[in-house]
């Protein structure tokens, strides 16, 4: 299940890509298929070592070249282990709302993109987060160790992109139909994974994310701009930028 657009980033075949807060590794995977450089960085130990494990499950199968990932490491956003304009595009993907000091995790990784670079972030979208915050206390922080610490508005995100160095280039959101199941899952308890009606909606988006069938492609495309549970911004770093 992928939210961000990669034709928006202009990926191309050799990129050098970082993936911040890479959890289990969808994005990095993507971006590993379409013939870029990656590395893979998150904060939590076991989504590190699930990646790798994944890795080398699709090398085996032969469905992603080893020589295209650089590294699967944990670190610290707000204190990324590498050089100024490392990478030709970073990316970070639900990590943002997780990280107390969000304008310093900003800052690196606009100082580790190359000038002339892309970069994409998303985020829980305002609405669809702000009735998760309000239906449960457990869902986030701070009773959810770990958990998301703010609601972004778009109009916010924006303006510290954009404060970091980086020229917007778009937005748009996405999983429409997976807010009514987070808005479920708050509402009986986000811990809750066996209640009926949870699970029940948790297959049917197993089933889509598997089958893809047009009839819910129409309904994320029509829904997701007011129900998406997530909102990407891209930016690109300016040459004049250092």
């Amino acid at each position: 299940m992928l939210t961000i657009k990669f034709d928006k980033l202009g990926l191309a075949p050799g990129d050098r890509v970082l993936d911040v807060g890479a959890g289990f590794g969808r994005h990095v995977f993507e971006c590993a298929r379409r013939g870029a450089n990656v590395v893979a960085l998150d904060y939590a130990q076991d989504e590190v070592v699930q990646t790798r494990a994944t890795l080398g499950a699709m090398v085996e199968a032969g469905e992603i070249d080893i020589d295209r990932f650089k590294g699967v490491l944990r670190g610290d956003a707000t204190k990324l282990p590498f050089d100024d304009g490392a990478f030709d595009v970073v990316i970070t993907s639900e990590v943002l709302e997780h990280i107390q000091d969000d304008v310093a995790a900003i800052s690196e990784m606009v100082r580790v993109l190359k000038p002339g670079g892309m970069f994409a972030a998303t985020v829980p979208a305002w609405l669809p987060e702000k009735i998760n915050w309000m239906l449960s206390e457990e869902y986030h922080a701070p009773i959810s160790v770990g958990g998301h610490v703010r609601i972004y508005s778009a109009t916010e995100l924006k303006a510290k992109l954009v404060t970091a160095g980086l020229d917007p280039r778009g937005t748009h959101r996405a999983h429409a139909l997976h807010s009514p199941y987070w808005w479920l899952k708050c509402a009986v308890g986000p811990t809750n994974n066996d209640h009926p009606m949870v699970a029940k909606y948790r297959k049917f988006l197993e089933w889509d994310i598997m089958t893809q069938p047009t009839s819910t492609k129409i309904a994320e495309k029509v829904l997701s701009p007011v129900l998406g549970k997530s909102i990407v911004l891209y930016g690109y770093k300016p040459a004049s930028i250092s």
